[in-house]
């Protein structure tokens, strides 16, 4: 039997995690998303990418990334052991606008979410912050260090996207699976400190 709350399944097999917490990976168009989740997966993931087309091209912002020939236009799925007893399903989600009406099935459940930022593109993460922001799902800011762009300062980031006080903002490396997990340990632990602060304020 499988109970949802919150983001957390408990399951009665004891062979198998003991929890299980859903995830969310958003950001804007290239930022890496789907190769965060092929990098921190123990499994094999899921990839539902499709190759650029022209008429694709007439509607999305390739600037920056001229190189990207594919495009997720569902989602990535993964899953990775943080620890014993706790693992974590991850869900990448789309970047494009066209591809929106997809996270509110994707967040559904969600215990938090992971918004990767490109400091070249910083604007294209502004939807996925302000979506996130307004339905209260815990999220912290991932800057994805590309080759040749600026390491900002969590603090210049965190003003330039004006972020509510307390969000956590962290540099990774998305192709590097140690630098990843440390990013989703980060969101676990920001996240179950809101929802502890929430149920409690509702106790009160």
């Amino acid at each position: 039997m499988v109970s949802q709350h919150a983001g957390q399944a408990e399951t009665t097999d004891a062979d198998s995690s003991a929890l299980a917490l859903k995830i969310l990976v958003a950001g804007g168009f290239g930022v890496g998303k789907t190769t965060l989740v092929g990098a921190v997966s123990e499994i094999r993931p899921l990839r539902t990418e499709e190759l650029l087309s022209e008429a694709g091209l007439l509607v999305d912002d390739t600037g920056g990334v001229d190189r990207k020939v594919t495009t997720t236009v569902a989602m990535d799925f993964g899953r990775i052991t943080i620890r014993s007893g706790l693992s974590l399903y991850l869900f990448g989600t789309p970047g494009q606008d066209r591809f929106w009406f997809l996270w509110d099935e994707l967040s559904q459940g969600a215990l938090g979410a992971v918004v990767l930022a490109d400091t070249r593109r910083l604007a294209d993460c502004f939807p996925a912050v302000d979506y996130f922001e307004h339905r209260h799902i815990p999220f912290v800011v991932a800057v994805n260090c590309f080759t040749g762009a600026r390491r900002h300062e969590e603090r210049e980031v965190l003003r330039a996207l004006d972020l509510d006080a307390g969000t956590p903002v962290v540099l990774c490396d998305a192709r590097d699976r140690a630098s990843g997990k440390e990013v989703l340990i980060r969101l676990v632990e920001y996240a179950g400190r809101m929802h502890t602060a929430r149920l409690l304020d509702s106790v009160r």
